[in-house]
């Protein structure tokens, strides 16, 4: 089934963001679930599609089950749509955004959110997506690095000479916002481009607590396999484009999205180029609609002086009403 979202006809200066794995915390949508049926019931439909408690796991965890990369996307995608149906239940109708946006994982409840994919199929892609990287990861051990303070441009020759030296893969994997960039590769190529990134002036080369180097060609087997599923779909086109992670441009037909899923688990999140143009659009407003901030965090380094709003719990849902109904 599709999400029984409905949007006022006009598009209005706002971009919908949906977090990326790593915004989830045990309790997540917990109190949209008991104060709205609709996300309720979205949960219910979520166990059942998955034939597992997800609901269990993100009300309650325990943390362990939830950051586990074949849990925490779906559990993830299930709790950002379960705040998209909170807010339909509060407005009657939404507001229609110029653009739909989501970070790497949150590209797929991004494209449930503007009519791309059903939920059913969002949820299914999400869970065999977190399962295949996993596998990749197992099998292809690699590492991600956050680095603070240097340019794009420095960061990119710096990992590109550490590949080509130790005949390995070190790139960009995310460009999140000026001055905060992560990379990812296997774990000898990131290794040395790590002390030459501290070299360069980087404030800050910090390892992230994952084992696998997602956004990289290290993640090709895992994009291999998840291409037959995301080509058995049914995508729709989207009732307002989504920006996609790898071009940082607006998408607008069935045929190109196919191709940004498709190129995102081995290509990089173009993070600040994507928001960049929404702003460039005319676009004010950032929502950011799901557990956590990291998304409104990013876009206030790239857009000081926009407006930026949490939608995660019913508060949250209660003020949005009120600011935009």
């Amino acid at each position: 089934m599709s999400l029984p979202i409905s949007y006022v006809r006009d598009s209005s200066p706002l971009i919908y963001l949906f977090p990326g794995q790593g915004s989830q915390h045990v309790g997540m949508a917990k109190e949209l679930a008991e104060a709205y049926p609709a996300a309720r019931a979205l949960f219910t439909e979520a166990d059942e599609v998955l034939g597992a408690a997800i609901s269990r796991i993100c009300f309650e965890g325990p943390e362990g089950l939830l950051t586990d990369t074949i849990n925490a996307q779906p559990a993830l995608f299930a709790a950002s749509m379960a705040a998209l149906c909170a807010m339909q239940a509060e407005m009657g109708s939404l507001p229609r955004p110029a653009f739909f946006a989501g970070h790497s994982m949150g590209e797929y409840s991004a494209l449930a959110a503007a009519g791309c994919i059903g939920f059913a199929d969002g949820l299914l892609l999400v869970r065999e997506r977190g399962r295949l990287m996993k596998e990749a990861g197992a099998k292809q051990p690699g590492r991600m690095v956050a680095v603070i303070g240097l340019k794009e441009d420095v960061v990119a020759q710096i990992c590109a000479e550490a590949a080509a030296a130790n005949s390995g893969v070190s790139q960009i994997a995310n460009d999140n916002c000026p001055g905060q960039i992560v990379i990812s590769g296997d774990e000898s190529s990131v290794a040395a481009a790590m002390p030459e990134l501290e070299k360069a002036g980087a404030r800050r080369v910090v390892p992230l607590a994952v084992s696998i180097a997602a956004h990289s060609p290290l993640m090709e087997p895992a994009a291999a396999q998840l291409k037959a599923r995301i080509d058995a779909i049914d995508l729709k086109e989207p009732l307002s484009p989504v920006i996609g992670n790898t071009s940082g441009l607006p998408l607008d037909n069935a045929a190109a999205i196919c191709q940004e899923l498709n190129a995102q688990l081995t290509g990089s999140v173009r993070w600040t180029d994507s928001m960049k143009h929404a702003v460039d659009s005319g676009v004010g407003t950032a929502v950011e609609i799901g557990p956590g901030s990291v998304l409104t965090g990013l876009m206030k380094r790239i857009q000081r002086k926009g407006k930026r709003v949490n939608v995660s719990d019913a508060a949250e849902v209660r003020s949005f009403a009120g600011a935009f109904g």
